[in-house]
């Protein structure tokens, strides 16, 4: 069964683009700003998804403070606001445990994941 897809929503070209490239984004998420490394797109439930590795920045669990392996964010696409790459002295960041196979969960519908060597399209 092929799932119901809404329009992309304006952010993906900026988040897509980020991750082809490897470079780190600072978005706007519910009122906070953070700084991801986009690492997949999708949809989850009719909704675009990102998943994403979050460096720096505001967050609700403070948990890109601790344990590198809990930095994984999901983002609803269409709740990105401001989404631009960050600047030069900003490194792309992941942990160990992403495993663009299983994607925790966070996507039904893979549309481009960053493989072990370079992001890749899934159709």
């Amino acid at each position: 069964m092929t799932p119901v897809v809404a329009a992309t929503p304006p952010a993906w070209a900026a988040l897509e683009d980020a991750m082809r490239r490897r470079r780190p984004v600072e978005i706007a998420y519910h009122g906070r700003r953070r700084t991801v490394s986009p690492h997949a797109l999708g949809w989850k439930d009719g909704r675009a998804m990102l998943l994403a590795y979050q460096s720096a920045a505001e967050t609700t669990t403070a948990a890109h403070a601790g344990d590198p392996r809990r930095r994984w964010r999901n983002f609803f696409v269409d709740e990105v606001h401001d989404a631009a790459i960050a600047g030069a002295d900003v490194s792309w960041e992941s942990a160990d445990n992403y495993d663009p196979s299983r994607l925790f969960n966070a996507i039904d519908h893979l549309v481009v994941a960053v493989g072990t060597d370079r992001p890749s399209s899934v159709r």
